[in-house]
């Protein structure tokens, strides 16, 4: 099979870790362009270097796909490792492998360290747990590649204890624009889901809790999707079996042709073949339908099982991203979840790295009244957020102006109060030549000096220490000889707070238009 320009790109760059010495390194391709073919053409690469290859993952119908898909492109039969079936004695180069089974030390002490070169870990976010990290141990001079949808950002840095690099990453905007998967439109509905009630367990929302919580909202949903989705090939997430069910009666009752699989389905197989054949338009799961099932013709994704991991939101919604004929766009429907927990991943998150973009394209999509581009409403959302940025930084600005007019400059301070001991001052011990603190510059400020022109530590404590002790003294502060100064006095800097005070007031009383009557500011003494 041809190999796309990405994924042969992503297949050298796996190559040239492995040959650089990086032992373990991740694939990051979005759901929906093939990182199957691209495992393949790698572990056809490795058997054909004379390696014996296993491919692991945690379901067996991820095993099932990548054996065929293995066989379609490259010919190659592979063996089995899981329940009772072991590849031990087998002629086949290849093994897909139920890491369940694996991780079992009855079932991995028979394999010698040696015996695999290279290990295929599909779905690599799930790599984390002890169950993934027995099976590499065991096979410590293999070859690992992990390949993963665009994962959660936790989960990269998790990764990152399993894996020494991210060989390639090909992005969701990426595959769009290139041709390779349809464009998404984003709506968010007007009904408020409120989840504040549920908690949290293994890092997400308790799924228990998630079904009681959109019971009261399912027919007002199904009535919305009725507005929206009713000529187009639906799937629905939900959390609960009962709520899957359940919704997908209230979706009959309002027109559709629903149907609904779960892990317990005995017809799963001919339901999802009735869905793909178009018997049905709608199908609800209870997240059986997250990783492994492919419907391109799939146009249309309702996510009503909300979550924080974005890695488990990408797989969702990647359902409906592959191309299909007569397909233009994948209609991603959203609503306005109310929650105090602000990782709740919604349609931004595909594409929005930055975290305040992603909240002002939230935002956006919420006011709009049809459905958005995500990738133009990402665009217009980093607009707006630069746009809201240069606005707080003018005002920084320009409040840091105010305030360097409100303060003294140290050396006009200096000279004012005729202090040569701080003009002529020069560091002398190490402390004193360091920059000043941050807690010496807040204080300088707060009593009237520009902290900028203050250099160094030293230079800092002793005007520190002089404005204390002209305090104490009961002498001029420095806002008060700014002003004065403004106003044409000099020497304010010799004169007494009250004194300075005094003729302060007489200033205000005057409407501040200058020195009261019959004073000269150049040759007044108090």
């Amino acid at each position: 099979m041809e190999l796309r320009p990405y994924q042969e790109a992503a297949r050298q760059a796996i190559h040239t870790q492995w040959n650089s010495g990086v032992q373990r390194t991740l694939l990051v391709l979005p759901t929906g362009t093939g990182k199957t073919i691209v495992f393949a053409a790698v572990v056809e690469d490795a058997v054909r270097a004379g390696r014996r290859v296993l491919i692991l993952a945690h379901r067996g119908e991820l095993l099932d796909q990548a054996a065929d898909k293995i066989r379609r492109s490259t010919g190659l039969a592979s063996a089995v490792e899981k329940a009772e079936s072991s590849c031990l004695g087998s002629w086949y180069r290849v093994v897909v492998g139920s890491v369940q089974s694996l991780q079992r030390p009855q079932r991995l002490e028979p394999f010698p360290h040696d015996y695999f070169g290279t290990i295929v870990i599909d779905e690599a976010h799930h790599a984390i747990t002890d169950g993934y990290r027995r099976v590499l141990d065991w096979f410590p001079e293999a070859d690992v590649l992990g390949v993963t949808a665009t994962p959660d950002r936790g989960d990269m840095r998790n990764l990152g204890e399993v894996f020494g690099s991210l060989a390639y990453e090909y992005k969701l905007t990426e595959a769009i624009r290139d041709g390779f998967l349809c464009r998404i439109l984003a709506q968010t509905l007007p009904l408020k889901l409120d989840i504040s009630t549920v908690g949290m367990s293994g890092g997400d929302y308790a799924v228990g809790e998630l079904g009681g919580a959109l019971d009261p909202y399912l027919d007002q949903i199904a009535a919305e999707m009725k507005k929206h989705c009713r000529d187009r090939k639906t799937v629905v997430f939900l959390p609960l079996i009962k709520t899957s069910q359940k919704f997908r009666d209230i979706l009959n009752a309002h027109g559709f042709n629903a149907a609904e699989v779960n892990g317990q389905s005995a017809d799963r197989a001919e339901v999802l073949a009735d869905f793909e054949a178009g018997k049905y338009n709608v199908l609800c799961n209870s997240m059986l339908l997250t990783e492994g099932w492919d419907c391109p013709s799939v146009d249309c994704v309702v996510v009503l099982r909300p979550t924080k991991v974005r890695s488990l939101y990408s797989q969702m919604v990647g359902r409906g991203t592959r191309l299909f004929p007569g397909k233009k766009d994948l209609l991603l429907l959203d609503f306005l979840w109310l929650t105090d927990r602000h990782e709740l991943c919604r349609p931004a998150d595909l594409i929005c790295e930055d975290r305040a973009v992603a909240q002002q394209m939230t935002d956006n999509l919420a006011a709009a009244a049809c459905p958005e581009d995500i990738e133009d409403a990402a665009k217009q959302a980093g607009e707006d957020v630069v746009a809201q940025r240069e606005e707080a930084l003018a005002k920084q600005l320009a409040e840091q102006r105010r305030k360097r007019a409100r303060l003294v400059d140290p050396l006009q301070y200096e000279m004012s109060i005729q202090a040569e001991d701080l003009t002529g001052y020069v560091p002398a011990f190490g402390w004193e030549s360091s920059p000043p603190t941050a807690e010496q510059l807040t204080a300088l400020e707060k009593l009237g000096i520009q902290p900028d022109g203050v250099d160094s530590a030293g230079k800092a404590g002793l005007l520190l220490d002089r404005l204390a002790k002209r305090r104490d003294e009961g002498l001029t502060t420095p806002k008060q000889i700014r002003l004065l100064e403004r106003y044409g006095f000099t020497h304010v800097g010799t004169w007494s707070f009250d004194a300075a005070k005094n003729m302060i007031d007489r200033i205000a009383v005057a409407g501040w238009r200058g020195a009261p009557r019959g004073i000269d500011p150049k040759t007044y003494t108090p």
